[in-house]
Parts: C-alpha cells; sequence; structure tokens
C-alpha cells in the first residue's frame, strides 16, 4: 500500500490551468499589495475588481462576435479572448482607477475598450473615463474644489444674462429662466457655474455657445450620438447616407460637465502615486491610436453595433468593419445614459 502511495507521490503534478477570473484577480491583487502581504484589498475593492472582469468580460465577448462576423478580408487572425489579453498593463490600470472609486457598472463612470497592439500581437485594453468619473477624480484631488456645480443648456426662449465680477459686481452670477418648458426653442450653448457657499465671490462662470460645444465634440464621435448624416453601406459597398437625430443635447450636456470639472486645479499636495500613473497611463494616447486605426482603415462595410452602445460611447466613431474592436462595455442603453 506504501508503494502505491509513493508512486502516486512521485508522479509529476499537472499543470492547472486559471480561470480568466482567476489570473485577472490574481494580477489585480498583485498589484494591490504590490508583493506585501500585509497590506489588506477592502471588500469594497474586491468587488470593484470583480466588477472590471465581468464588464470586460463581456466586452470581450461582444467584440469577438463583432470580429467573427467581418469578411475575412478585414478580420483580424488573433481571437479576442481573455488568453490574448496583456494582463500586467490591465491589472496596473485597474488598480489605479478602482483606488479612486470608478466603478465601470456605474452609468458615466469609466469605459474601456479592446484594441490590437501590434508591437504585442495582444489586446490592451482603453479606459476612457466618463464625465461622472472626472468628476469623482477632479473633487478629490482638485485645489479648492467648489460645493455646487451648475450645468444647463440655453435656448433661444429662455431668459439668460450673466453678470461677470467687475468693480460694481462682487460676485459673478447669473439670470436665468425658462421661459416656457415646453418650446423653448432653438439651441443656443450653455454654462456652466462654480459656485462657493460660503465664499461667493469665487463663484465662476463659463458660457458656451453652440459652436463651442460643437468644436470639443470628438473627431471621431459617433452619430448615433451626436447626429448627422451616417454612411449606408451594401455588400462592401457605400450605397448613400442616412439623417440620425442622435443626443446632441445629451452630448452637450456632458461636454460642459467634462469642461467644468476639467477646469479646476489639481492640488499638488493631493497627487499621489495613483494620480500619477493615471497620467502616465492616459500619456500612452490609446484612444488617439485607435482613432488612427479607423483614419488609416475607412470605408468598410460597417457591421453594427447599434444595440450594445454604452454610456460614453460618444468618443468612437461608428462601427465600420475595419473598426478596431470598441466596444466599451455591453450596457444595452438606447441613449447615452441619462
Amino acid at each position: 500500500m506504501s508503494n502505491q502511495n509513493n508512486q502516486v507521490a512521485n508522479q509529476p503534478k499537472q499543470n492547472v490551468q486559471l480561470s480568466p477570473s482567476d489570473r485577472f484577480t490574481n494580477a489585480v491583487l498583485s498589484e494591490f499589495t504590490g508583493g506585501r502581504n500585509n497590506i489588506q484589498v477592502s471588500e469594497f475593492q474586491r468587488t470593484l475588481i470583480s466588477n472590471y472582469f465581468i464588464k470586460l468580460d463581456l466586452s470581450l465577448a461582444e467584440a469577438e462576435q463583432n470580429r467573427l462576423a467581418k469578411s475575412e478580408k478585414y478580420r483580424d487572425n488573433t481571437p479576442i479572448t481573455w488568453n490574448n489579453v496583456d494582463i500586467k498593463p490591465l491589472a496596473l490600470k485597474v488598480v489605479a482607477y478602482s483606488k479612486l472609486g470608478l466603478d465601470p457598472t456605474q452609468s458615466n463612470h469609466i469605459s474601456m475598450i479592446p484594441y490590437k497592439n501590434n508591437k504585442t500581437g495582444k489586446y490592451d485594453i482603453g479606459f476612457i473615463e466618463g464625465y461622472k468619473g472626472i468628476e469623482i477624480k477632479s473633487k478629490k484631488y482638485g485645489l479648492d474644489t467648489p460645493d455646487n456645480v451648475v450645468v444647463e443648456l440655453i435656448y433661444s426662449n429662455d431668459t439668460f444674462k450673466q453678470f461677470k465680477k467687475d468693480q460694481n459686481n462682487p460676485i459673478e452670477k447669473y439670470q436665468f429662466e425658462i421661459n416656457d418648458t415646453f418650446n423653448r426653442g432653438d439651441f443656443l450653448g450653455g454654462f456652466y457655474y462654480l459656485e462657493y457657499f460660503n465664499n461667493p465671490e469665487k463663484n465662476k462662470i463659463r458660457v458656451m455657445t453652440k459652436r463651442d460645444i460643437e468644436k470639443r465634440k470628438p473627431e471621431r464621435a459617433s452619430v448615433e450620438f451626436w447626429g448627422g448624416n451616417k454612411d449606408v453601406w451594401e455588400n462592401g459597398k457605400k450605397v448613400g447616407t442616412k439623417e440620425v437625430e442622435g443626443w446632441f443635447e445629451e452630448m452637450a450636456t456632458k461636454t460642459l460637465t467634462r469642461a467644468a470639472y476639467n477646469s479646476l486645479t489639481i492640488d499638488a499636495e493631493k497627487i499621489d502615486e495613483n494620480y500619477r500613473k493615471l497620467i502616465l497611463m492616459q500619456s500612452d494616447q490609446a484612444a488617439v491610436r485607435i482613432s488612427d486605426e479607423i483614419e488609416a482603415n475607412a470605408n468598410k462595410e460597417e457591421i453594427g453595433f447599434d444595440n450594445t452602445v454604452d454610456t460614453e460611447a460618444e468618443v468612437v466613431d461608428e462601427n465600420k468593419e475595419d473598426e478596431p474592436v470598441a466596444t466599451e462595455g455591453q450596457t444595452q442603453l438606447t441613449g447615452p445614459g441619462f
């Protein structure tokens, strides 16, 4: 009997293949602890790790379906699966953003875009902060953050007047009235107002015209969100265009909100390791590389993502067949998260 036990014990151990979930969790936790076992990860952080995995797992599955739906001529040969995701840089990003409290399952916190890294042959994950994510980050690291931020759109039938700070007016303020809720007229622009309850002399107003807002529209913005003309493709050929109404006013509100929180100065004393990592990660210009790939491979048949748009999908062009695997999470929304 003992000989049999010895034989079993001496048999070579089989390699245990970790599941994608285990690989992901282990990689993220190792970055959280930095190799030191005395650092505890809170239950909230563990929940966020799980949320990042679940959201990205759905994105990868959707992206792989769309890869297979492409014609062979334009299909990338590398399957969009966890085995082909570069886990190390992904884990670093998840640690940095989860420490900020950004949750990919919450609307407008953060979105994730798989894209091919031709240097490594694997898929990297681009992270795009939503306007709520920018708000959270600005409140945490901002210098002298306001007590309240007002964002409003202005129409031709509204009454609006701004009062800038001068020698006769110590506080920046505004007059704003909606005269007819159901007939506000043509869209003119909007404004944001930074309000300090105990120090109103710090209050600040910024007005943007419609043109100012349109200038901030992403170069490769999706017409499903911003509206406009969309190309119609059949059998790999452009056969015309169609008008898409989009969600322009919601996009304008997002643009103003982003501008409001991005206008806040970062407090140098609050900058920590997490924020420095975010700066470095954002400098890799993942979104720019995605846009460049789209630009370089234009005029291909679109495969359609009409029912799988994400709350921050306005940063990605309409989904042509050549587009890198940009699915940004699958929230099954029909609008931009409002």
